[in-house]
């Protein structure tokens, strides 16, 4: 009997691939090659259970789904009753295998591109890679944006017709077509970065295998466009941020804020190489969005210690950042921290009552539990204990949960 959770876990990396070389054959119907595939991963998953995984996964994933996809078409044109003429049309619609591509050929940087479609609108766009190249769910992508599920997988829906209709082959953008695309590109991979650093839902803080998934696409696509700041700043932010995962939960998945990490956990390659490439970037004199986070999280990973951090320095950051932005709020949420630990916490929370709107971050358990923090801070333990219970209510991820509510009994058993 196989290792279920290794099953699970190698299916998510595979998925992409598989669907990457599903649309290449078919030649893009988005919802039909998701259709086989999720089959396919079924049945592997069934299949590999009892019997072992096969001497090569991919090449089985994407066979079983290419079956299936072809039946699927043959019993499309039976039902029509066109057999003689659908022959044909089955002829046509099935090209034949690429004999020549190599066995371990990656079709998932093409699937990122062509999923930021130049039919689509770049929210459409964004979320519909997440679901395809990332393997989020509809929830987890909702989440993301801020919006209700249900609102979510129309928009999803309706992104695969959209891709469906508009007949663009599946291939690699030329370099024109990429760079019309790459924005979007960059904001898919950095959501799913962030899943996988903080996963908004389920029992662990981190899924590794997203955010690795989202530094190995995005290396790809810092080859493919080298000199481009924001791609190089992007990678850079990823790995600076990536190279505290170890310190970041304990032994049974607690979370560790960063005021409390083991800093000797902290991976030193990966600060130097994004420290490296944040160099790089800001050298080119174009500043943009993901430079500056790197540049924070660089601020953050070269501090000795928690007490020697630059806030000064992360405050002036987040100020650029906030304008390079256009005032996005969670950018405003974490400029609050920075106020905090300059100016003195009732400076935080002023900014937070302020993102405390509808059109803003109304409801978010992050200002719950910021608020929490600050409360802390000012020593106003009743306070504190009231906002962490209130923001351990609303997150969905249970290692969040968990810390938010020891939280609070550690300040409920200081204050007796």
């Amino acid at each position: 009997m196989a290792d279920m959770k290794a099953i699970e876990s190698l299916l998510r990396e595979l998925a992409p691939q598989v669907l990457g070389a599903v649309m290449r054959r078919f030649r893009g119907d988005f919802a039909a090659a998701e259709d086989a595939v999720q089959e396919a991963l079924l049945a592997a998953s069934l299949r590999w259970a009892e019997d072992g995984l096969p001497d090569h996964p991919r090449a089985w994933l994407i066979q079983a789904a290419t079956r299936r996809r072809t039946d699927t078409l043959r019993s499309e044109q039976a039902r029509a009753k066109r057999e003689a003429e659908s022959t044909l049309h089955l002829g046509a619609m099935l090209p034949p295998p690429d004999l020549d591509m190599p066995a371990d050929h990656d079709d998932t940087l093409l699937l990122l591109f062509m999923s930021c479609h130049p039919a689509l609108t770049p929210p459409s766009a964004i979320a519909l890679t997440l679901r395809a190249v990332g393997g989020l769910t509809t929830a987890e992508i909702a989440n993301a944006f801020l919006v209700p599920e249900a609102t979510m997988a129309q928009r999803i829906s309706r992104a695969k017709q959209s891709i469906k209709s508009s007949g663009v082959p599946f291939e690699l953008p030329d370099a024109q077509e990429r760079a019309t695309r790459l924005r979007a590109v960059l904001h898919v991979l950095y959501l799913i970065f962030n899943e996988g650093y903080t996963s908004s839902v389920g029992d662990t803080l981190q899924r590794l295998d997203l955010a690795q998934e989202a530094i190995r696409l995005t290396r790809a696509v810092h080859r493919l466009t080298p000199d481009d700041p924001e791609v190089v700043g992007l990678l850079a932010l990823m790995l600076l941020t990536d190279a505290r995962r170890d310190a970041r939960s304990g032994p049974q998945g607690e979370l560790i804020p960063l005021t409390e990490q083991d800093r000797n956990l902290w991976h030193r390659d990966l600060i130097d190489e994004g420290v490296a490439l944040l160099g790089k970037a800001l050298s080119y004199g174009a500043v943009g969005s993901y430079q500056l986070q790197a540049a924070v999280a660089a601020v953050h990973d070269q501090a000795a210690t928690h007490e020697e951090t630059d806030w000064p320095q992360i405050l002036t950051l987040y100020g650029l950042l906030e304008q390079a932005s256009g005032g996005n709020p969670m950018v405003a949420l974490n400029r609050a921290v920075a106020v905090a630990m300059v100016d003195g916490p009732q400076a935080g929370l002023d900014l937070v009552d302020a993102l405390d709107v509808p059109e803003k971050l109304a409801g978010h358990y992050r200002l719950d539990a910021l608020r929490g923090h600050l409360f802390e801070l000012s020593n106003e333990p009743a306070r504190a204990i009231a906002s962490y219970v209130t923001a351990a209510g609303k997150t969905a991820n249970k290692a969040e949960q968990a810390y938010l509510t020891v939280r609070a009994a550690k300040l409920r058993a200081r204050i007796g």
